[in-house]
């Protein structure tokens, strides 16, 4: 059987990396975004999307169906949207939007980026924004959505001055940290393997499963997510 996948946030610093492992156990990989990825090859078939808001139109001419699974990294700030309305738009209704169209097309498998701070009552837009996201694609029903909630990502980030100052804080006190403690920071290529191992894991439990999967929703926190990527000595 032919593995057909679909990403957005396919530039992003997960999502890069995402790309390049999901193409590695997929036959065809989907990547809709603003500009190509870094990473190309031939199993991968890039719609560009100027606006995200016109995604629907993109969706017409998309050939997926029940047996594709679909990926979400996408992700801003308040600072780079430019305001609180923006970033709740993209954070948000961006995501939505995509997982109502994946579902539209019979999509089964969900898999969403989010935060280990996502918290539907708290004072920050960020944290608030990231619940709600989750909680919208939650009551679309997927028949299988998992939610990865990483801490501070490690890796180059564009345009996020503190959270690049506490990744310089961090290298200088990461060999007295252990990856037990579930605040500890994670390379943003060991999210986007969890990500990939989540789904590689599912697809071969569904080959011996008889019965259908019904809404089932599987949160990966991040100690989860250090303790699936940790190399064995």
């Amino acid at each position: 059987m032919q593995r057909k996948a679909m990403v957005i946030g396919a530039t992003g610093l997960v999502g890069q990396h995402l790309v390049k492992q999901l193409s590695e156990i997929y036959d065809t990989l989907i990547v809709i975004a603003r500009r190509p990825p870094r990473y190309i090859n031939a199993s991968m078939r890039f719609y560009q999307v100027n606006d995200f808001d016109n995604l629907a139109e993109i969706f017409a001419s998309i050939g997926a169906d029940r047996k594709t699974d679909a990926f979400s990294c996408l992700g801003t700030t308040k600072k780079q949207a430019g305001s609180d309305e923006a970033f709740r738009k993209i954070d948000h209704d961006y995501n939505v939007g995509f997982a109502k169209l994946c579902q539209d097309k019979g999509v089964e498998n969900f898999f969403l980026l989010s935060s280990m701070n996502a918290d539907i009552n708290s004072r920050f837009l960020y944290n608030r924004v990231k619940a709600e996201t989750e909680a919208s694609i939650m009551a679309l029903g997927f028949a299988q959505l998992v939610i990865f909630r990483p801490s501070l990502l490690l890796g180059k980030h564009k345009g996020r001055p503190l959270e690049s100052l506490g990744q310089k804080a961090f290298q200088l006190i990461s060999p007295l940290v252990s990856e037990s403690l579930s605040l500890h920071p994670i390379s943003a290529k060991r999210v986007a393997s969890a990500m990939a191992m989540s789904a590689h894991d599912i697809y071969h439990r569904s080959k011996y499963r008889t019965e259908s999967v019904i809404n089932t929703t599987d949160i990966i926190d991040n100690k989860q997510m250090l303790a699936m990527t940790r190399v064995k000595n």
